[in-house]
């Protein structure tokens, strides 16, 4: 089972990690201090508990709550904080538990034997075989705003060394990540890796043009641009398409 703990007070953060330490057998994956690291973060791995302090750096705990709510497979969230006027916000949220400042240790340990069963629970009505369900949405980063965008709204995805840039209709995202990092989230049935540096949103193909050295060059619906599909990428393409 793992956790993660989003806490910008060092001390707070550290006394919380030793009781969870000490009184579960929850394994604390990675610690932030801001709301936009996390986030991040969550793009590229799957948690099973956050605890979440509130007031916290770039994006505060209940905006980023809002945003892991629209996830395909939601995470625990239990809430930290000192502050009590935040509490019917979190649970209009679905939060799993509200926990209040300073940390008193049984109510620290009750809520961690809850968080257990829980997620234990949940595992024994799950089949060992089951696919978790392919998000249909993906976070995107805009002058440090996050749009959360249906995934269908993506054209293509063009890599620039370590960034990504992605493209919807009207609108240009740069996303902090490779471009196999970010098209691992992305849904195989909809999306196709045409090219080391490109990946196309199969739905936006609107001709397949042959190209030198019997490649193809794809021209999409509503934008004036053309991806390549690259030589290595041919025979798969091929056979996606059916041509």
């Amino acid at each position: 089972m793992k956790a993660i703990i989003v806490e910008d007070e060092f001390l707070a953060q550290q006394e919380l990690s030793w009781m969870i330490k000490q009184h579960s057998q929850l394994t604390i994956e990675a610690t932030f201090d801001d709301g936009l690291d996390v986030l991040k973060y969550l793009q590229t791995h799957q948690t099973d508990v956050i605890f979440l302090d509130i007031n916290i750096p770039s994006l505060d705990g209940v905006l980023l709550a809002q945003n892991i709510s629209k996830f395909a497979v939601r995470p625990l969230i239990v809430f930290i904080t000192a502050c009590k006027e935040h509490a019917v916000e979190a649970f209009e949220l679905e939060a799993f538990d509200y926990i209040l400042k300073p940390y008193q240790e049984m109510r620290i340990v009750t809520m961690l034997h809850k968080v257990e069963n829980t997620l234990q629970q949940a595992k024994l009505h799950t089949a060992p075989d089951a696919i978790r369900p392919q998000p249909r949405t993906v976070n995107l980063v805009k002058d440090e705003r996050i749009i959360v965008t249906d995934i269908n709204d993506i054209y293509y995805v063009e890599a620039h060394e370590k960034l990504t840039f992605v493209y919807t209709r009207r609108e240009e995202y740069v996303m902090s990540m490779t471009i196999s990092e970010f098209c691992s989230r992305l849904p195989k049935d909809a999306f196709f890796r045409c090219h080391r540096s490109w990946c196309i949103n199969l739905s936006k193909i609107r001709e397949i043009e042959p190209w030198f050295n019997n490649t193809y060059m794809l021209k999409l619906r509503d934008r004036d641009f053309q991806v390549p599909v690259s030589r290595s990428k041919v025979k798969a393409f091929r056979q996606l398409m059916g041509l």
